[in-house]
């Protein structure tokens, strides 16, 4: 079959049009600050210490909340004072969690203000079970990893949140993803890191290398 002539012409013009697809833009590593949160009724120094580069953090299932009458569990934390609503956001750093710890929410993403009333407080919540030589899971569902006791393990958390709607969490474990989930829709938010403690005894994780990234 013979093109009309006309179409000879308006075919290379059309491949002209189109464009390539545009690539994600790169990481950014952005500074980050933190206050610490821990009992209430104790000095900061007496759960948590920096030494070297490596924040160690410990609380005891005894211990009292963060301020007097909460009905929270007990913590000691890195609360970060960067908070976001849209965007994309990376939490990443070492982690070191001890034999035995059994219970403790060791990172999360909180949810402050501006979601649907009735919502959870978290988007997101990776914890330590002391099941298989130390296991992380997100909440108590994904195994992100494990054989985790006395030995450094690099968690990175990527977080596209969408401004009033929801967004999408990435978990990667020395470099390999290991879950893609959804948070919980629209809200305020910032992350932790320490030990927010649900179990018994004693809590404690230690974190190196911790950075934050933007995209």
């Amino acid at each position: 079959m013979t093109l009309p002539r006309r179409s000879l012409f308006a075919l290379p013009a059309v491949a002209l049009l189109a464009t390539p697809a545009q690539a994600a833009p790169a990481w950014t590593e952005t500074p980050f600050t933190y206050k610490i949160q821990k009992p209430w009724n104790l000095p900061q120094s007496a759960r948590y210490k920096r030494e070297g580069g490596v924040h160690t953090m410990w609380v005891y299932d005894t211990d009292e909340p963060m301020s007097e009458g909460s009905s929270t569990d007990p913590r000691t934390e890195m609360r970060w004072l960067q908070e976001y609503s849209s965007g994309q956001h990376a939490w990443q750093g070492e982690i070191y969690v001890p034999s035995g710890v059994n219970g403790p929410t060791v990172m999360q993403i909180l949810r402050v203000r501006g979601g649907d009333p009735g919502t959870p407080a978290t988007d997101f919540m990776l914890n330590v079970t002391n099941a298989n030589g130390g296991t992380l899971r997100y909440y108590t569902s994904t195994v992100v990893a494990q054989n985790i006791y006395n030995t450094w393990i690099r968690i990175r958390v990527e977080h596209s949140a969408v401004a009033g709607g929801t967004g999408k969490i990435k978990v990667f474990a020395n470099g390999v993803l290991k879950a893609t989930v959804s948070d919980r829709g629209k809200a305020t938010r910032h992350f932790k890191n320490g030990v927010y403690h649900h179990g018994s005894g004693r809590a404690e994780a230690r974190f190196r290398n911790i950075t934050y990234w933007r995209q």
